[in-house]
């Protein structure tokens, strides 16, 4: 072979060597934990994207789910100093602010500076979920506590990845890093469709014992923390609220009359449906809701 073939064959080599680059992913730079207190994991590339302004609301504007909002700060307060705690699933009625009580709960506990590091919030989304042990073999080696944050966790027929979840959780040789908890919100209790339990109980050999490995997933959770519908008075509660805080200028009567309109029109009450009315309103009364307001709130429950 020539020189000169020798010096094509080359170029040739090098443009195929720069067209397969193109075509590979991008590669990630290292995960900087100190970049922030809230993460989103991108499993593609095996990265923590750092969240430097979060959508969440103050803990004090959260009303109407007093009870378990104090045992789920109690719960990540425990977890932050280092004592023994549970991971917890939410679950219940849509739109009763599940996910703004985990990310308020975090922002609390660090609030508090009870701790010499933050605690950080990562949230994995449910396609994810069959990642969770390579995200975990990352976490175990830092130095900071984690909680792990799925929002709307369910799974439908035929997917086997709660099987990971549940190794994640409790199983294993290793079992869970001690610096690693779960939260996960869910409409439903024990995570899978009824009708797919159901289906398992009436075509296994053994129904009892194929329910029991469906239902084991939500067994993981040592907290169940429930959401239930509103009262009409709990959902007028929180649209005062919200008007109070946001200082909104509005008779209390019509207030009332407007919010159980809106209400009627959706055909549900919820903190989610609350917010809707408020936006709606103060976009007809042209004032811009300023996530910084300091306005008197008499109550509420946002749940966005």
């Amino acid at each position: 072979m020539t020189d000169n073939n020798i010096d094509i064959l080359t170029r040739k080599l090098d443009r195929l060597i720069e067209a397969v680059n193109r075509l590979a992913p991008p590669q990630a730079p290292p995960s900087d934990l100190e970049a922030a207190d809230c993460f989103v994991w991108q499993a593609e590339m095996s990265f923590l994207e750092p969240v430097h302004s979060v959508n969440r609301v103050d803990i004090d504007l959260i009303k109407g789910v007093d009870r378990v909002r104090d045992i789920l700060v109690d719960n990540t307060e425990r977890f932050a100093a280092g004592l023994p705690a549970n991971n917890v699933l939410l679950w219940g009625t849509r739109g009763m602010g599940k996910s703004s009580l985990v990310k308020a709960a975090h922002a609390t506990v660090n609030a508090s500076a009870k701790t010499d590091k933050p605690l950080k919030l990562i949230e994995i989304h449910r396609e994810d979920i069959d990642t969770l042990p390579k995200l975990m073999s990352i976490l175990k080696a830092a130095s900071y506590r984690f909680i792990l944050f799925c929002d709307d966790l369910s799974f439908d027929h035929d997917d086997t990845s709660y099987k990971s979840l549940k190794a994640a959780l409790e199983g294993g040789v290793e079992g869970r890093p001690h610096n690693v908890i779960f939260y996960a919100t869910s409409n439903r209790r024990h995570l899978l469709p009824r009708d797919m339990i159901d289906n398992e109980r009436s075509t296994a050999i053994n129904p009892s014992e194929a329910v029991e490995e469906k239902v084991s997933l939500s067994d993981r959770f040592g907290l169940w923390l429930g959401f239930h519908k509103c009262s009409q008075d709990d959902y007028l509660a929180m649209v005062s609220g919200y008007a109070g805080h946001y200082g909104l200028d509005v008779e209390e009567e019509n207030l009332r009359a407007e919010a159980l309109e809106w209400a009627t029109t959706r055909g549900s009450r919820s903190g989610r449906v609350a917010w809707q009315f408020i936006q709606d309103l103060a976009g007809r009364l042209g004032k811009p809701l300023d996530p910084h307001a300091t306005g008197k709130s008499r109550a509420a429950d946002p749940a966005v």
